[in-house]
């Protein structure tokens, strides 16, 4: 009959004063003359969040030891597993002799040694041990192991300290370390050797990144990754730190390379902070010393950067921002002082429940737009704009489920403008605006589960201005799109005021299937009672008569995505066009965009853009995975990027190979081609996740 025993002290009260208090489980216990307890069968010992389970435990009293007899499996609080033959231990478990002994750490790395010597409840000392994440089969080697003569396993650092180590490779040794320490994989974070990194570059040639990564605390770290090639002297930096109330991140890197005469550098620096009295503070620091140093080296594909900070509070009735913002154009042909380089804005929002009923909303707002050059015109045209505005909507439900709504608008702004003498120093404008919309949402469910739903809505509005008619500077890419139809005004920014009557008109189109396919299709278009000049052709929006807007979406159960959009002209035909479709599953990801707008020099895009992109993934088997992504470009009948990547991974190895080209070049960028090589043994890698799918072990 099994037997309980709670706190050998009840059976042994001297065993309470040397190891405080532990629990005993087994089928049989007894008590000898020679003053040992014996316990058999089905044993378990429990003390401090570790366990033990054996076939005989003997404690012997005079000496105050445990004699344990295997199988013998030890698991501590943090998840690490012991099995050992036999072992003599102290009655707390923390200190004694395993012999026959192996370690698994996090599930991920078993180290067996012939002996591991406990201490002090913190290190295990293996003698003649071999360290590895792989499957071991048998007697046959792993794919890879450590072999050393001594390691010390400190429990409380999770460190791991080799003596005389040699890594083997399916039983061959390559590499002999007299001494190396290791992270063990239950460590998030740990100073050392990140992953290394093989490059092969068309202009920088074959190169070798090999990143150190360093902890600062609890709460900051640093990553220090030379890049070295016979084109290049490189080094990277990235410095994180966490803070009670926000996060900074700063990256970078410097260059000495052949492709120029002058040192080369970037950083990217960016924070979030939670201030007092719910105020968020963002900043991003963006800087580069060329043109064409962030294609050269891959850091990123930006044209343009911008640099800001910026103030938000958000509450249940009130917006306040404040942000300032710097650019810096990497294009060839632009210059900073035509962007502008340095805008500012303020803009406090207010909204209130008047008694009338509705929401009111109130605005006031103020921007700057700065430029260096004194030139005269649009490349030195200095813009500060002061304004308040008024907005009440509200909606009501009329007979026959129609919903009518309602939106009046009022705004007052004030201009200051210098370096430009087609334009006042001063200007003042006041602009009105009221719309009226009705919807008419009509569903019908069939029989088989099948909802449809069909939604008129047409939009009646008017709206002027009077006063000044100040430069375009926010609102010079303007198109028609779903999220605009029905707006007062479609304008992106400020500057500019839609005037005049116009009707806007359009129909949606519903399904939703008793299998959850659901599909959407729309359409409308807006009639002026005159042009508006300020958009242009491609924007659908020029004429009386806008483009036709058409829209559609499809999404099916199991990963499947369609979503369209186009502007049409009666006269001209496609304006312009885009799509997506996507489709995905477990083994399997797709996706492919396409986009088309007509020549527009108003926009300055003297030619037509008609580019296709596709990115796709692969699961070939529980090891190989395959990544490909491309851009085309149609109009031009050119590649203008494309890649590929291959990653073999089991349980103890990972592999990435990734090839990329990227065509465009300019008088800056010449084409470039990249090959990278990258591998790990994963099981002593900080904060990582174990590997893939085990190796099978085959008669």
């Amino acid at each position: 009959m099994r037997q309980l025993c709670l706190l050998l002290v009840l059976l042994w009260p001297g065993l309470a004063l040397a190891q405080g208090a532990a629990t005993l489980i087994a089928d049989s216990v007894t008590l000898n003359d020679q003053q040992q307890l014996v316990a058999t069968g089905n044993i378990e010992v429990l003390y401090l969040g570790d366990s033990l389970s054996a076939r005989q435990i003997i404690y012997d009293r005079p000496s105050d030891q445990l004699f344990i007899e295997g199988p013998i499996v030890i698991r501590t609080a943090d998840g690490t597993v012991l099995t050992a033959d036999r072992a003599t231990l102290d009655p707390t478990l923390e200190n004694g002799i395993l012999q026959g002994a192996r370690i698994v750490l996090d599930q991920q790395l078993q180290l067996a040694a012939n002996q591991i010597e406990r201490s002090e409840g913190r290190y295990a000392q293996l003698y003649k041990s071999a360290a590895t994440s792989c499957r071991v089969c048998g007697d046959k080697p792993p794919l890879w192991e450590i072999r050393a003569e001594r390691v010390v396993h400190d429990t409380l650092e999770r460190q791991l300290y080799f003596t005389n180590a040699t890594f083997h490779v399916r039983g061959v040794p390559l590499v002999w370390i007299p001494r190396m320490r290791l992270p063990d994989p239950t460590l998030d974070r740990a100073t050392g050797f990140l992953e290394p990194d093989q490059r092969v570059s068309s202009q920088l040639g074959t190169g070798v990144m090999v990143p150190y990564f360093i902890t600062l605390g609890d709460h900051a770290d640093i990553t220090v990754a030379p890049y070295l090639s016979p084109e290049t002297r490189t080094l990277e930096l990235i410095y994180r730190q966490a803070f009670v109330n926000g996060r900074l991140q700063v990256e970078g890197a410097g260059s000495d390379d052949t492709l120029e005469s002058k040192n080369r550098s970037y950083l990217f620096a960016e924070g979030n902070f939670a201030l007092a009295n719910d105020i968020q503070l963002t900043f991003d620091i963006e800087a580069v010393s060329d043109r064409a140093y962030l294609l050269d080296y891959g850091y990123s594909d930006k044209d343009r950067l911008d640099s800001a900070i910026s103030l938000l509070r958000v509450t249940d009735t009130t917006l306040a921002q404040t942000r300032l913002t710097y650019y810096q154009t990497l294009r060839e042909d632009e210059s900073n002082s035509s962007l502008p380089p340095i805008i500012a804005d303020l803009r406090y929002q207010r909204r209130l429940r008047p008694s009338l009923g509705g929401t009111l909303t109130l605005e006031g707002s103020m921007d700057t737009v700065y430029r260096f050059s004194d030139a005269d015109g649009d490349n030195g045209r200095d813009i500060t704009r002061a304004g308040a505005n008024a907005a009440w909507q509200d909606s009501w439900v009329l007979p026959a489920g129609v919903i009518g709504s309602v939106q009046s608008v009022v705004r007052g702004e004030i201009y200051s403008i210098e370096d430009d003498t087609e334009f006042p120093g001063t200007d003042l404008r006041i602009a009105p605006g009221i719309s009226g919309t009705l919807r008419w949402p009509l569903g019908r469910a069939g029989a088989t589960g099948t909802q449809h739903l069909i939604e008129p809505t047409i939009s009646a509005s008017w709206s002027d201005s009077f006063g000044g008619i100040p430069p375009n500077e926010d609102s010079t890419r303007s198109e028609l799109d779903p999220g605009n139809l029905f707006d007062l005004s479609r304008f992106a920014g400020d500057d500019v005021v839609e005037t005049g009557q116009q009707v806007a008109a359009g129909i949606s189109w519903t399904r939703i299937g008793g299998l959850g396919t659901t599909s959407t299709l729309s359409f409308g278009r807006i009639l002026r009672s005159e042009a508006e000049p300020e958009f242009t052709p491609s924007s659908g929006l020029d004429e009386k008569l806008s483009d036709w807007l058409l829209g559609g979406q499809l999404i099916i159960p199991g990963g499947f995505l369609l979503d369209a959009r186009g502007l049409v002209d009666d006269t001209t035909g496609l304006n312009r066009a885009d799509a997506r479709v996507a489709w995905q599953n477990e083994k399997i990801s797709l996706d492919a965009s396409y986009i088309w707008q007509s020549a527009d020099d108003s926009e300055d895009q003297p030619e037509t853009i008609s580019e296709w992109t596709f990115d796709a993934g692969f699961e070939l088997s529980a090891a190989w995975s395959l990544e490909l992504d491309a851009r085309y470009d149609v109009a031009a009948d050119r590649p203008v990027r494309a890649g590929i990547g291959l990653e073999w991974r089991n349980e103890c190895v990972s592999i990435d190979v990734s090839a990329s080209r990227r065509y465009t070049s300019s008088d800056t960028v010449e084409p470039t081609t990249d090959l990278r090589i990258s591998g790990s043994v994963t099981g002593f890698s900080a904060g990582r996740a174990s590997g893939g799918l085990a190796a099978g072990c085959r008669n």
